[in-house]
């Protein structure tokens, strides 16, 4: 993808707006007030800051924090966002109550060179989820240089990651993008075979493109999680009371018959009466009973997955293989997670990127043996199946 880099522009004394991804979990600590339970995202994006800091920039970060609505929640603030920021760079870390207005504008003039602030969480503004062009342009006010380092949220057209771009020359990528771009394309475009993708989670509908790219290219690609009851219904077995897309069994049975036998569906399952930690829980074989419901694939399946991985070159997972959180139904998704980690201390070239497959990866211990651990879920799957990510496309286009 041909778009301007950090590596293009001079950034001595230019206000340098970045949107960065700080949508990380938060705990409360003792006295009530919010601290970073996982600082992962917000480590991903030091490279880029710190590129701009050394380069004399004034780096102006924003980004969003849960779903607030379009309004101001104290909950999903990025006040302590911006402490823990601070001991990360060993830098004094400003924060800005506001996203826009005279106040944040008056901040960021009287900014020095080599001097970072963060604005509040820009989904406290009604403008940011429609990509309102007013709230765009107030955005790009603030910056003589646009970078987009948000990997996670670049298939969103929001004012933030694509609205502001329109109106700030030039608009680059940052470290953190330009990586996973890089590493997602020679992935989609050339990878080694065999190329098996594991693909998990609740709908069908979230991975049709996904699916309809992949099994041209993928030798192999393992369905797990609830959206493989889907797939199954619509090839003509007993389901159970298993969750299911009624209104995609033929899609569902449409992508079977174009993935000409890649893809391959569980063989047995762990079922239950109900999805609580407590319930008890038994493998079936083949179709499953009326009253249960399938919660996680089967031990034979695991065995046929894991064998099919350890063949690979390349391995893609996004989606858990059942509901990993409570313990009966973690075996699958904890299975396919060290089986990546095997193939991979073998010689594979490992993707994995969602958030519950990047949590199954630390629950598991192997995060560290995955050749690629994507911190985009939905972008990884939209750029995987060829699609346009809009917070690239907006980006300045290189010579």
């Amino acid at each position: 993808m041909n778009k301007l880099t950090l590596d293009d522009v001079d950034l001595q004394g230019q206000r340098v707006l970045v949107r960065v991804d700080f949508n990380v979990p938060l705990d409360k600590q003792e006295n009530g007030s919010p601290t970073v339970a996982d600082d992962t995202r917000i480590r991903a994006a030091l490279p880029t800051i710190r590129h701009i800091l050394d380069g004399g920039g004034k780096a102006i970060l924003i980004s969003h924090l849960g779903r607030p609505g379009g309004q101001p929640n104290p909950d999903l603030s990025l006040a302590c966002v911006a402490d823990h920021l601070g001991t990360l760079l060993k830098e004094r870390v400003r924060f800005s109550s506001n996203t826009v207005g005279d106040t944040v504008r008056e901040v960021v003039d009287g900014m020095s060179e080599g001097s970072v602030i963060l604005l509040e969480n820009t989904r406290f503004e009604s403008g940011e989820k429609s990509n309102d062009e007013a709230f765009a342009r107030s955005l790009a006010d603030l910056a003589d240089i646009y970078v987009n380092d948000a990997f996670g949220t670049a298939h969103r057209a929001h004012a933030s990651t694509a609205g502001v771009a329109e109106f700030v020359d030039p608009a680059v990528m940052g470290r953190l993008l330009t990586k996973e771009i890089d590493i997602l394309t020679k992935v989609r475009d050339e990878p080694e075979h065999p190329m098996v993708a594991v693909l998990g989670g609740a709908k069908v509908s979230d991975k049709i493109g996904t699916v309809r790219t992949l099994s041209k290219v993928a030798e192999k690609i393992l369905i797990g999680g609830a959206m493989s009851y889907t797939f199954l219904q619509a090839l003509g077995h007993e389901i159970g009371s298993s969750r299911v897309e009624e209104d995609r069994m033929e899609t569902a049975s449409s992508l079977y018959e174009e993935a000409d036998g890649a893809l391959a569906l569980p063989s047995d399952h762990v079922v239950a009466e109900e999805i609580d930690a407590g319930a008890a829980s038994t493998v079936v074989e083949g179709d499953i009973p009326e009253a249960q419901m399938g919660l996680d694939i089967g031990p034979a399946t695991v065995d046929t997955y894991r064998s099919a991985i350890l063949e690979a070159e390349t391995v893609i997972w996004n989606g858990p293989m059942g509901v990993f959180e409570l313990e009966p139904f973690a075996t699958g998704t904890m299975s396919v997670a060290e089986a990546i980690a095997d193939a991979t201390d073998a010689g594979a070239y490992s993707v994995v990127g969602g958030g519950d497959s990047v949590s199954a990866l630390a629950r598991a211990g192997v995060t560290d043996r995955i050749s690629h651990v994507s911190t985009g879920g939905g972008a990884m799957l939209t750029f995987l199946e060829g699609a346009p990510l809009p917070g690239v496309e907006a980006l300045t286009d290189a010579e």
